[in-house]
């Protein structure tokens, strides 16, 4: 296969994946004008239209659709044969795609981030942040870190990072007037600061104690998706909040939330590195895995 061949083909996979030229050119190094002209050349050698192209879209044909099907596993396979080379040089290298929730990456790998790429210089890591459920085969990432009941069975589950407590939190202001919450149930009777999913699902807050599991669908007339956005929330009175106790450490400690239903809190286990059980592991993805077990 000529070299000009397979730069064509991956400028595909990564428009295919992605949807978007612009956005393969960004993952690729390159201008969305030089993957537009790769997909072009390729498609007048194949003499079929791989896209339908609009102005506001990029959707594979039913053609595009039989080749990057093909095309995927010859790609990953393409890609293990090269990180293969990285047990002669001595030091994991290449690029390391990880997908993650917003949590996720502030609580686990953003802390840890800076004191990977200095341990290994040759690795890139590139994190994509997502509250929604992404497949991270057709995605494109290496790899996902999600709480155990999000990650998909068929996939390698490995546990990192410590344990974590959600714990709910108020300000002292909305306690004000009103009776402060002793057992789940009692939230039904509050505002609170509702999580809303990407997917209009909401978040419904779990709960444990003496063996008795409770999960209560709490109200509230705000709702939000993002977790910074849902403590500013609790901390300006409008509701009770849900959060990790991660978040809120300072708060609590200055006074501005106090703790509400702290025996109904357990302590759960923390995130889950997963990867597809029959794709090779990296050289990259093993550094990670190792560093993020410590």
């Amino acid at each position: 296969m000529p070299l000009d061949n397979l730069s064509h083909l991956a400028a595909f996979s990564a428009v295919a994946r992605l949807g978007s030229f612009r956005k393969a050119g960004e993952e690729l190094s390159l201008s969305t004008s030089a993957v537009s002209y790769a997909i072009r050349n390729l498609e007048e050698r194949l003499r079929v239209n791989l896209f339908n192209r609009t102005t506001r879209s990029v959707a594979l044909t039913e053609a595009g659709h039989r080749l990057a099907e093909r095309l995927q596993p010859v790609l990953h396979g393409l890609g293990d044969a090269l990180d293969e080379m990285n047990q002669f040089r001595g030091s994991a290298a290449g690029t390391l795609r990880i997908n993650t929730s917003r949590a996720a990456s502030y609580l686990l790998l953003m802390p840890m981030a800076a004191r990977f790429l200095a341990a290994y210089p040759d690795i890139r890591l590139e994190i994509g942040e997502d509250d929604s459920f992404v497949d991270i085969v057709k995605s494109g990432f290496d790899a996902g870190v999600r709480l155990l009941e999000a990650v998909p069975e068929d996939m390698v589950a490995v546990p990192i990072g410590p344990p974590l407590r959600a714990v709910v939190v108020v300000s002292p202001g909305y306690l004000q007037g009103r009776e402060a919450p002793r057992t789940p149930a009692d939230l039904l009777r509050h505002d609170c600061v509702r999580y809303r999913f990407p997917s209009g699902r909401y978040f419904k807050w779990e709960f444990e104690k003496d063996g008795e599991k409770v999960e209560i669908d709490v109200p509230g007339r705000i709702a939000l998706s993002d977790v910074h956005a849902e403590v500013r929330a609790a901390c300006d009175g409008i509701g009770i909040g849900y959060v990790p106790e991660s978040y809120v450490a300072d708060l609590l400690a200055s006074g501005r939330l106090v703790r509400l239903l702290e025996d109904w809190c357990p302590v759960v286990p923390g995130f889950m590195l997963y990867y597809p059980r029959q794709r090779r592991v990296s050289s990259a993805l093993r550094a990670f895995i190792d560093m993020a077990r410590q």
